[in-house]
């Protein structure tokens, strides 16, 4: 299967989630890319919105496609929200922040009315943690006392490193840097979230448990939608 055409229609299933009027979330990656440009195809038919960015690649993406931006702090409450993920679980517990947003996503997320979310099949999987590490992002200063305390709960973490074009550390929008854990299969998602997440100088963690209320799911036959257990 051609996993981009997967993503374009899941992309333009979550299209049907925007009204006229809507301040919506724009969430981060290369799923969300193709949700922007279609968002900015009705925008140039009439449709009225306006967008919150979640990070600087979301704001690149809002003026490639001459899209209104909302700062986060002039917001009380979003629609909707629209943002892919890295791993998702039957429970629609997710993983993400492999594009190193995951703190503004989850605060975004969490301002919205609705949250969707948009993959393609390659992304399913039974247990979170089977194919990608959980992204956290710590205070610069505390990397090394957080990557010793997640061993200690069983993980292998990593420093994520920036690559060809940066020396040193991946930096967030946000003056942080961040560790790739890597576990085994989780059994317990949230427990782990929590656990994490009290760690001292723990920014912010990817395990997004309990968050979505529906996933697009593209597949070769079409969207399948994922929807929360009432």
């Amino acid at each position: 299967m051609n996993f981009e055409e997967s993503k374009v229609r899941a992309a333009k299933a979550a299209l049907s989630e925007v009204h006229d009027g809507f301040v919506v979330g724009l969430g981060t990656g290369s799923t969300v890319k193709h949700f922007a440009r279609m968002l900015g195809d009705e925008v140039r038919r009439g449709l009225r919105v306006k967008v919150v960015p979640t990070s600087y690649h979301s704001v690149e993406m809002a003026v490639d496609n001459a899209l209104d931006l909302l700062p986060l702090e002039a917001v009380e409450a979003i629609d909707v929200v629209v943002d892919g993920a890295d791993e998702v679980d039957r429970d629609l517990n997710m993983i993400k922040g492999r594009g190193a947003a995951l703190a503004r996503e989850k605060v975004v997320a969490s301002m919205a009315r609705r949250r969707v979310y948009i993959v393609g099949e390659d992304k399913l999987v039974e247990k979170l943690c089977s194919t990608k590490p959980i992204p956290i992002e710590v205070l610069p200063f505390a990397y090394r006392y957080v990557m010793k305390k997640v061993e200690e709960m069983g993980g292998s973490p990593k420093l994520r490193r920036a690559g060809e074009l940066k020396d040193g550390p991946i930096v967030t929008d946000n003056g942080n840097f961040i560790v790739d854990a890597f576990f085994k299969p989780l059994d317990n998602p949230r427990s782990l979230e929590a656990e994490i997440k009290a760690l001292p100088g723990v920014v912010e963690v990817g395990l997004f448990c309990g968050v979505a209320d529906v996933v697009y799911v593209g597949r070769s036959s079409g969207v399948v939608p994922l929807a929360k257990h009432k």
